[in-house]
């Protein structure tokens, strides 16, 4: 009789050790799913010429120092025109990710070369502020370095 007891809770144990990895999983998942759908949605934006509306994919902090209206413009008068987007993979932490993608570009050379397409490979740091994702461009990541705990 003891056994079949010992056997219950062992066998419940094993179903709620289950139940809660499956969770935990979800919510991992979700939020990779998340940051991919953010960052593919962003590059289109700058894709179709809509920088305005990639600039609400910025970390709030990148936003506190570029207007949407600068950032819009800067974006959109590169010299550099980006034709299609795709996902590659993603590394994620809790609060971090790092996405590649491979984005299609053409860029005119000028005299008989005149527009040349090719293929690049981005990758991107992506934070989660306030339970969101947001780009956060590498000008604006800590730089860590040789003098970095010195005082200054």
């Amino acid at each position: 009789m003891k056994s079949r007891k010992v056997q219950i809770v062992h066998s419940f144990a094993v179903l709620a050790f289950a139940l809660l990895a499956g969770c935990m999983a979800g919510v991992k998942n979700e939020d990779s799913s998340v940051v991919r759908t953010r960052a593919v949605e962003r590059w289109e934006d700058l894709i179709a010429h809509k920088a305005e509306k990639a600039y609400d994919y910025l970390t709030p902090g990148y936003r506190a120092t570029k207007t949407r209206e600068a950032y819009a413009k800067e974006m959109n008068e590169r010299g550099v025109k980006w034709s299609k987007v795709t996902f590659g993979s993603q590394d994620c932490d809790v609060d971090t990710c790092k996405v590649h993608l491979e984005v299609n570009y053409a860029i005119n050379m000028g005299g008989p070369a005149g527009n040349v397409k090719t293929l690049g490979f981005v990758t991107e740091n992506w934070v989660k502020v306030n339970g969101q994702w947001y780009y956060l461009p590498d000008q604006f990541q800590p730089q860590l370095g040789k003098d970095s705990g010195k005082n200054s």
